[in-house]
């Protein structure tokens, strides 16, 4: 019985160092690659360690609480475990859940094009041009809801409208060109700092508007839905 529970205090006491350091590894992944301490890839790595200590800690933590000895140590290497486990999990499921695709406009036949962000996405992993009929066919096939915006409003008080909207959403303006009728900005994600371009087109469509956005990831194969999720906030705030 005294060695049972010997090794019970034992496994608690390891499951939570291993529940620890994956919780740690989750809370490092973000803010260091935002703080360029490495490349991005090497963050998301991290997830897969993450899920690996997760399991461990979640599973020797569970058998610690069966050997007992030391079962309120077990029970946190138990839920840290399987807190840091729910991590990778969630971000493996929405990869799969999502096309592999990272340039998202509401005008896939002629997306508005972006200027002043080009010399800000010299030397990026993704260019600025469109990527093409198949992103559009995966497009479509994701994300139906996604299309123009028609406003009553003259091209003017469009514009004005589409402003305060970046403005409410945070973005930086790199270039706002009435004349033109588009607006460019950058999105910098919360955790990782990924920084994602938007441009939006104002065009007259009868008595009103018609207003296009396309927002597009500098990096990554897929953008995790992120930029789908922008254009529609972007359109949640044009109506406010």
């Amino acid at each position: 019985m005294t060695s049972r529970l010997a090794a019970g205090r034992l496994l608690s006491h390891v499951g939570l160092i291993l529940a620890i350091a994956s919780v740690l590894l989750v809370l490092a992944a973000g803010p260091g690659t935002r703080a360029g301490l490495w490349h991005f890839r090497t963050g998301l790595g991290f997830l897969r360690w993450v899920y690996y200590g997760g399991v461990a800690s979640a599973l020797v933590g569970l058998l610690g609480l069966i050997l007992g000895g030391a079962r309120g140590i077990a029970a946190a290497a138990f839920v840290l475990g399987v807190g840091a486990l729910a991590v990778p999990i969630t971000f493996r499921r929405t990869v799969a859940s999502v096309p592999r695709i990272h340039d998202i406009t509401t005008d896939t036949q002629d997306p508005p094009a972006f200027e002043a962000v080009v010399p800000r996405r010299a030397g990026v992993e993704n260019p600025p041009e469109y990527d093409g009929p198949e992103v559009a066919a995966q497009q479509h096939a994701a994300y139906p809801d996604l299309h123009p915006l028609v406003l009553s409003d003259p091209p003017a008080r469009a514009f004005e409208r589409a402003a305060g909207a970046v403005k409410a959403l945070g973005w930086e303006v790199v270039a706002a060109t009435p004349e033109k009728g588009t607006i460019e900005a950058t999105e910098t994600t919360l955790w990782f700092g990924f920084k994602d371009d938007v441009v939006i087109r104002i065009r007259p469509e009868g008595a009103g508007s018609r207003v296009d956005v396309r927002s597009k990831s500098r990096v990554g194969k897929s953008d995790l839905g992120a930029n789908a999720a922008r254009i529609r906030r972007f359109a949640a705030a044009l109506d406010q």
